[in-house]
């Protein structure tokens, strides 16, 4: 629901700045709540909440940009605030770059119900809350006689914001959020094991803790007698639910900054095969209740759907306003929304069971990648399988390779993607990637 004085205070610093100096201003003043609990052994063990007001202000002063923020609302504040704020950027260094964006890329106010915010946030009973953490932590007592530790969380969250620039945009956009999570420690005689797992919605009624604790405790009993196998050439099955984790290191390389200074792989490689022909992934940003769904973004450009890669051809970057003028491109937007990829036939079942030999990666550990080069190497954990059967578990090795490369190796993509996480990634097959371990 709108507060018309909170929008209304955005208009008057906005119209504030410019009449004491700026040349251009984006406005936003948010506000936001939020609670956490956390449940050891049937008993709190952490229980908080906060709540938070502010009015952050992107100043463009003769050439010269700053942001600032605070958290004191009044009005004979916010005029020092914002004159200060005024005269502190006309000692910084100029930037051709800083300016708004141009109106017509801008949100033009229409407004769509995209069903992210649950309107009986602030009526939902504390004593529900604890509860439901309690449920989380209260399933999994006596499951198995090698638990140290079990805790169950519950958090919410709730955000308004209201953003006005002075070259005529407007924007709302309210949220809510709610999940329930586990963590489970395992004795696994010479090791000890963990493993997580959670749910989130944006509803209320839609947060069901049922089987969460349940999931992270088998999973960290899956992971006892793990061990290293011998190095080589493999298949390699990714989770759906750690897919994000090799494909944020492809997903970088297609951002401004990294295309501006000069490190990125993509570079250039719009409309060029950069992966396998069964990769087609799209940016959604209207997906109702969508993790990341939205009207438009940060520099108040219009969201608007877009195709990232198609069959393994490079479709767009993701430019922002700055850089877009740095680029000399037309921006499209400067981070992704919802990412939806097209879904193959089968689970993460029916893949293990195409697999000869390799690993069924279910985590990844420490590492690194570069954007400039696509080298990367990073250490993993997960199942080794021969002949589509589930062997033993591992841990303690390595994959290494080079995006431009493991991408064109990626042969099947599952129909399980994650719908409740922004990017919703699916179980991925690939061929011949090289694993370090004994």
């Amino acid at each position: 629901m709108k507060d018309n004085k909170k929008m209304e205070l955005a208009h008057w610093a906005s119209k504030y700045a410019k009449e004491n100096g700026a040349n251009e201003v984006s406005v936003s003043v948010y506000d936001s709540k939020q609670s956490d609990v956390e449940i050891r052994e049937q008993k709190i063990d952490k229980i908080q909440e906060s709540i938070e007001s502010g009015l952050s202000i992107k100043l463009y002063v003769n050439g010269r940009y700053s942001t600032h923020s605070t958290n004191r609302l009044n009005k004979p504040e916010l005029e020092r605030f914002i004159k200060e704020a005024i005269l502190a950027t006309n000692y910084l260094a100029e930037d051709k770059y800083r300016s708004l964006p141009d109106r017509e890329l801008c949100y033009n106010g229409e407004e769509k119900d995209l069903k992210l915010s649950d309107s009986t946030y602030d009526a939902v009973d504390p004593r529900e809350k604890i509860e439901a953490a309690m449920k989380v932590e209260a399933e999994t007592i006596g499951m198995d006689d090698r638990i140290i530790t079990v805790s169950g969380s519950y958090g919410d969250g709730s955000s308004r914001g209201y953003m006005v620039m002075s070259n005529g945009v407007e924007g709302f956009n309210e949220s809510t959020s709610f999940y329930v999570s586990a963590g489970a420690s395992i004795n696994g005689g010479d090791s000890r094991p963990s493993a997580g797992h959670y749910m989130a919605t944006r509803f209320w009624d839609q947060l069901n803790p049922e089987g969460v604790g349940k999931i992270a405790v088998e999973r960290a009993l899956q992971k006892i007698g793990a061990k290293k196998i011998k190095s080589g050439k493999m298949d390699m099955l990714i989770e759906n639910r750690s897919v994000g984790r090799v494909f944020s290191s492809l997903l970088q390389p297609l951002y401004g900054y990294n295309l501006q200074q000069k490190r990125s792989f993509m570079e250039g490689k719009i409309g060029q095969k950069v992966a396998s022909d069964v990769l087609t992934i799209v940016d959604n940003p209207f997906i109702e209740s969508g993790r990341n769904s939205r009207l438009f973004d940060r520099d108040g450009l219009a969201s608007k759907e877009m195709t990232v890669i198609e069959n393994g051809i490079l479709k767009t970057y993701y430019i922002g306003n700055y850089y877009g003028k740095k680029l000399e491109m037309q921006p499209t937007t400067g981070s992704p929304s919802n990412l939806i990829f097209e879904k193959g036939s089968k689970d993460l079942n029916g893949l293990t069971r195409e697999m000869k030999e390799g690993i069924l990666v279910t985590g990844f550990n420490g590492g690194n990648s570069n954007p400039a080069t696509g080298d990367f190497s990073v250490g993993v954990e997960g199942f080794y399988v021969k002949n589509g059967e589930v062997i033993h578990p591992i841990s303690g090795m390595n994959i290494t390779g080079n995006h431009k490369e493991i991408w064109n190796q990626l042969v099947a993509v599952g129909n399980d993607p994650l719908t409740d996480r922004s990017w919703q990634t699916p179980s991925m097959l690939f061929e011949g990637v090289d694993f370090s371990g004994l």
